[in-house]
């Protein structure tokens, strides 16, 4: 006798899985992504360089800007934005009152004063005259520490990896495709993953090949567009710095749910299921998606999403979208751009999200929760603000001072 299936337990298609008949897409040669990643950090290095400031000048101090620049900069700030930098110990340093030329920096940690050496004594040395001419050097340092911690966490996830890893990170899979489909909750997913993905096959191929290349492209080279964009775009470096706080604190939760909840994502799902994965099929995997230390299952949360989600909600607060709320600044920016801005807000994050969703990347879930994770992760960027003392040490070690951010006004 025939069995119903229950509601508990997502259901395997009925019929054979679709096939992906897509000629394979064009593929960039290995060493051509990081090129141009490399391109547009070094590019923005170069472009946000102190135009006024000579390296090999013979100047015994330098300082942020020239008079006239800081003339043209309290012109240009209004006093929100100077509250703002005046509050951003990520970039001024907090002196006590003292005669001594170079007094201990005073540092808040942990709800303690913490004293740490004061590196302006070495600002004449020849790595931080550079670092003033290259300001944007300090945030390409926190990128690779960055990128590092990345590269960790992967190390850890496979040596944490064995058969039934896999087989948890199935059960956890199915168990997401359950709530969506069954749950109290599902009609916030009137549309399944696999009916997605199936309209894509069946009818618009050559978009989804678009997709394919998309998700392998845009979300590391896009990203670092984007931060070394705002870095010149940004008010003050307040603002940057708490983006920037942002999406690593993002980074970081994430890779720890990674680990304390291995997802699969459709695309590994067994074939009954009817996901295909486009992405190798189409053969528009990128290189910083493969590799020994990738782990593939890291579905829950979505960092495409998240990273999306919080460039749109960026470039949505730089607008001024959010002015009627109370939040956001005014941008005086031409209409056009404003408006332009706006809709990339907007765009961005669902054609993120049609991306992960049609080439079975990701559950509709997983964008939930990475939406979740990028706004705790700003609501406690801050937290990173207990590494400033040991960065004052690594400083001092080198005997490096740390250069002045020159964000939204990086023409000096």
């Amino acid at each position: 006798m025939d069995v119903a299936p229950t509601p508990t337990a997502a259901l395997p298609l009925a019929s054979a899985p679709p096939e992906w008949h897509s000629a394979p897409a064009w593929k960039l040669p290995g060493w051509a992504e990081p090129v141009i990643v490399a391109s547009i950090l070094f590019g923005a290095c170069f472009y946000t360089r102190r135009r006024r400031f000579n390296v090999f000048g013979k100047q015994t101090r330098y300082s942020l800007l020239d008079q006239e620049s800081n003339n043209s900069r309290d012109e240009l700030m209004d006093e929100e934005d100077r509250e703002m930098e005046r509050d951003d110990d990520d970039a001024d340093s907090d002196y006590s009152v003292s005669t001594v030329k170079n007094p201990p920096k005073r540092r808040s940690c942990c709800g303690t004063t913490v004293l740490t050496p004061n590196t302006s004594r070495f600002a004449n040395n020849w790595q931080s005259r550079v670092l003033c001419k290259f300001p944007f050097l300090m945030e390409m340092f926190y990128w690779i520490v960055t990128y590092f911690i990345y590269r960790l966490t992967h190390v850890l996830s496979q040596a944490l990896f064995s058969d039934a890893i896999w087989d948890l990170a199935q059960e956890n899979g199915l168990r997401i495709l359950e709530f969506e489909q069954f749950s109290m909750f599902r009609f916030f997913f009137p549309v399944q993953e696999i009916s997605v993905q199936k309209w894509f096959l069946e009818s618009h191929a050559d978009l989804l090949t678009f997709f394919n290349k998309a998700y392998a492209l845009i979300h590391i080279p896009g990203t670092v567009y984007f931060m070394a964009w705002y870095y010149y775009a940004a008010p003050n470096h307040a603002i940057f710095a708490v983006v920037r706080r942002t999406m690593t604190l993002c980074n970081l939760l994430a890779f720890i749910i990674f680990t304390a909840y291995p997802c699969m994502p459709p695309r590994l799902l067994p074939k009954e299921y009817g996901f295909i994965d486009t992405v190798r099929r189409d053969d528009a995997e990128s290189v910083w998606m493969s590799g020994k230390f990738v782990n593939h299952l890291a579905a829950m949360p979505s960092m495409h999403f998240g990273y999306a989600f919080i460039i749109g909600s960026t470039c949505l607060y730089h607008a001024g979208a959010f002015r009627w709320l109370g939040y956001g600044y005014e941008n005086r920016s031409a209409q056009p751009w404003r408006w332009g801005l706006c809709a990339l807000g907007v765009v961005y994050p669902l054609g993120i999200l049609t991306t992960i969703v049609a080439t079975a990347n990701h559950y509709w879930l997983d964008a939930v929760a990475a939406m979740l994770t990028a706004a705790v992760s700003l609501l406690c960027n801050r937290v990173f603000m207990v590494f400033v003392p040991l960065e004052d040490l690594l400083l001092w070690v080198l005997r490096v001072d740390k250069p002045k951010p020159n964000c939204g006004y990086s023409k000096a």
